[in-house]
């Protein structure tokens, strides 16, 4: 399939990199098209090393409507009623949402309104979330006897799991001030503030070494669902690749006699 780049904006500022989706007409749903689009962004990202923070924004009223349901259920005309493309689907936007948590950049999702179904799933997988006073986000396939399976997943490991099968079950919205209560997401401000504040943070986090940042995400991921004694092997290992770079020697010694670190411009 072609990448269709009209769906997805990008904008490169310095460490930190923008991406909006840009199908305000149908409330940004994860279309074919959408998913293919980031698919592509973000593997070229990965190869970016000079690059610290993605911010994934929308624009229009909604920040993520999920999947794309007329192209669902177009594919029930198949021979097969749609197996094989609905299995396809899900495949894609599955390995596309891993690819978040394992691109070596933090990722921040920008919520300006409601985030549904793979849409809350999107705000899910991303590292962090800030999102305006105003947001909305749920799972809702429910209501439309479609249980949200793979939104359960990135859910799951954000919130308790007695929110995730209430927000599963009914169907229900939860407002943005609930969602930063149960670790949803990170942040709540006034909608005109938004922007701002997402860039904010993008600012301090893309100010750190990025070598640190890399070597960090990869071992938080790693060992969230280990046992403990396994999480510790991997953050130790970690921790020794850390120490072992010329620029956190550099870090370490500039904090020590107090004066600012000279990191190298690449790392």
């Amino acid at each position: 399939m072609q990448v269709d780049q009209s769906v997805l904006m990008r904008q490169d500022a310095g460490a930190v990199v923008r991406l909006t989706l840009n199908d305000p007409g149908r409330f940004n749903a994860l279309s074919d098209e959408m998913i293919l689009a980031l698919s592509v962004e973000i593997a070229a990202l990965g190869k970016r090393p000079d690059v610290r923070v993605v911010v994934i924004a929308a624009a229009g009223k909604a920040f993520c409507a999920g999947h794309d349901l007329r192209q669902m259920q177009a594919g029930r005309a198949d021979a097969d009623g749609g197996q094989e493309r609905f299995a396809a689907l899900f495949a894609q936007c599955g390995a596309m949402m891993q690819s978040l948590s394992a691109l070596p950049q933090i990722v921040i999702a920008e919520v300006q309104g409601v985030a549904t179904a793979a849409g809350c799933q999107l705000v899910a997988s991303c590292d962090m979330a800030v999102a305006a006073d105003t947001a909305r986000f749920g799972v809702n396939g429910v209501n439309l006897g479609l249980f949200c399976s793979t939104p359960m997943v990135a859910l799951t490991r954000k919130v308790p799991a007695s929110v995730a099968m209430e927000m599963l079950t009914t169907g229900e919205f939860i407002l943005a001030p609930r969602a930063r209560e149960v670790g949803l997401i990170n942040r709540v401000v006034a909608a005109d503030a938004l922007r701002a504040a997402t860039d904010a943070l993008a600012g301090v986090v893309s100010g750190k070494l990025g070598t640190a940042l890399r070597l960090g995400k990869a071992a938080f991921w790693a060992q969230q669902e280990l046992p403990v004694g396994p999480a510790y092997e991997v953050a130790a290992r970690a921790m020794v690749d850390n120490m072992m770079h010329p620029d956190t020697a550099e870090g370490i010694d500039a904090f020590l006699e107090k004066r600012p670190a000279k990191w190298a411009a690449d790392s």
